[in-house]
């Protein structure tokens, strides 16, 4: 008797032991349900989030291969360009993505606001966009976020 419950026991932690090696539990922290990292889509319109004031701030858009970015004053009532400049889409899901945006100077030069360089690093991280932004002689770091 003594012999049977001790070979009954092993066979119990035996199948235990594998069962529990060779499975894998289809649950995860997010109700079952496997999330998948997808290459972020940055077209549409972006506003700055960092802003100082309710009524003066930077505003972008993204369409096709091009970013407009705008100084927003007088509570959205003026829109002024800031810059113009090539966009390149991400195609990898890892961050921080960044591209130098080449300025398109014939869409800023008329512009008394616009940058004059030549290219500008934007960089995209966690919802963010940001890039440097000067202005008669101070330089911030611009963050916004998606509308």
């Amino acid at each position: 008797m003594k012999k049977i419950v001790t070979i009954s026991l092993c066979v119990i932690l035996l199948i235990a032991t594998f069962t529990g090696c060779s499975s894998k539990s289809a649950s995860t922290s997010n109700g079952g349900k496997t999330s998948e990292k997808k290459i972020p889509n940055l077209q549409g319109e972006w506003k700055q989030q960092n802003n100082k004031s309710n009524d003066s701030y930077q505003s972008a858009t993204i369409s096709g291969n091009t970013i407009t970015i705008y100084w927003i004053t007088d509570n959205g009532k003026t829109k002024s360009i800031y810059w113009v400049g090539s966009f390149v889409a991400p195609t990898t899901t890892k961050e921080p993505y960044s591209w130098t945006s080449k300025n398109d100077h014939s869409k800023t030069d008329g512009s008394l606001l616009a940058s004059s360089d030549d290219t500008k690093t934007i960089k995209y991280q966690n919802g963010v966009l940001s890039y440097e932004a000067s202005a008669m002689g101070t330089t911030t770091t611009v963050e916004l976020k998606k509308q």
